[in-house]
């Protein structure tokens, strides 16, 4: 799997200077594929349709989990749309679960690996997961599997050493996710990353433009950790924040931002809880032009002092 890893690495050091020339990032416009978030299986019907995962929450940050369809309203480019799907049911996750492993986490490993392996304990049978390391390389530890022993075990190998190669770790997640294929509607998956770093990113090969596109082109929600402890209070962090939270808002995740390393299963909790209290909606856009152009969207509910979030839009079919 490292083999695998370092010759997607190569690849995108020889292209960097335009596109990735053997593990090209996408063409700004798409042929239109299924779509293959939560709820695809039901959705190949030859209709596109776009899938929302929707996380709603009242005026203390509470999860609200007893809407119906009729409360929810979506807008794309500022126009109603129908929609045509809808569940509160819970699905299973497909997880990407990256760990920053560089020099500068020497003092807090072990903090991280235990808040990360309960975690894994809190997923659910039929969730799949991986584990990714990165520091000055990225490696995959565990692939994407159920067993929860082999995702703690991966965990548990972990050392520290190296620059921190954010952006990398973050594009090849994203590759993977993307691997993961529903045969049937009982194996629809919601898509997520959870990934942690202390600090900014100083070695990746890939840019962050190039990480967002792939990010906001896929059916996955970022969930993003960085430690703000008080040696983080620089410039370059201040980068690192900006990043982290750009691509938690474009994709519909969350960006946590803990004081102290001791936070942190109090944030894997939350994540935990708000991937077992999403509402999935699908809506057949009106917008009959295949431009492959941007189209933002936007999620009401009609209960008062509730928040919906998802991702603020996608790329329409060409």
């Amino acid at each position: 799997m490292r083999r695998a890893v370092s010759l997607v690495l190569a690849c995108l050091a020889l292209g960097l200077t335009s596109t990735i020339a053997q593990t090209p990032a996408p063409a700004p416009a798409p042929a239109p594929v299924p779509p293959s978030g939560p709820g695809a299986a039901q959705f190949r019907t030859g209709v596109e349709l776009v899938s929302l995962n929707v996380t709603v929450t009242d005026t203390t940050g509470r999860f609200v989990s007893d809407l119906e369809q009729s409360d929810f309203s979506v807008f794309e480019d500022g126009s109603k749309q129908d929609i045509t799907f809808f569940t509160r049911r819970i699905q299973p996750v497909a997880l990407s679960l990256l760990l920053d492993s560089s020099a500068s986490m020497v003092d807090k490993l072990g903090t991280l690996q235990v808040a990360a392996s309960n975690f894994v304990q809190r997923l659910k049978p039929a969730d799949l997961a991986q584990v990714i390391d990165f520091d000055s390389r990225v490696e995959i530890r565990q692939a994407f599997t159920a067993n929860q022993a082999d995702l703690q075990t991966a965990i548990n190998r972990l050392s520290t050493g190296g620059s921190t190669s954010l952006h990398n770790a973050i594009y090849i997640a994203l590759k993977e996710l993307k691997k993961i294929k529903a045969t049937s509607e009982e194996d629809v998956r919601r898509q997520a990353i959870v990934v942690f770093s202390d600090g900014e990113d100083t070695s990746s090969l890939v840019s962050f433009d190039e990480v967002l596109d792939l990010a906001k082109r896929s059916e996955t929600a970022v969930f993003t950790i960085a430690l703000r402890g008080p040696e983080n209070q620089r410039k370059g962090f201040r980068e690192a924040e900006f990043v982290m939270r750009q691509l938690a808002d474009e994709t519909g995740g969350r960006a946590f931002f803990p004081e102290r390393i001791e936070d942190l299963n109090g944030v894997y909790s939350q994540i935990s809880d708000e991937l077992s209290s999403q509402y999935t909606v699908g809506y057949s856009p009106r917008n009959p032009r295949r431009d492959g152009a941007w189209r933002r969207v936007v999620v009401q509910v009609a209960r008062p002092n509730t928040l919906p979030r998802t991702k603020r839009g996608y790329y329409g079919p060409r």
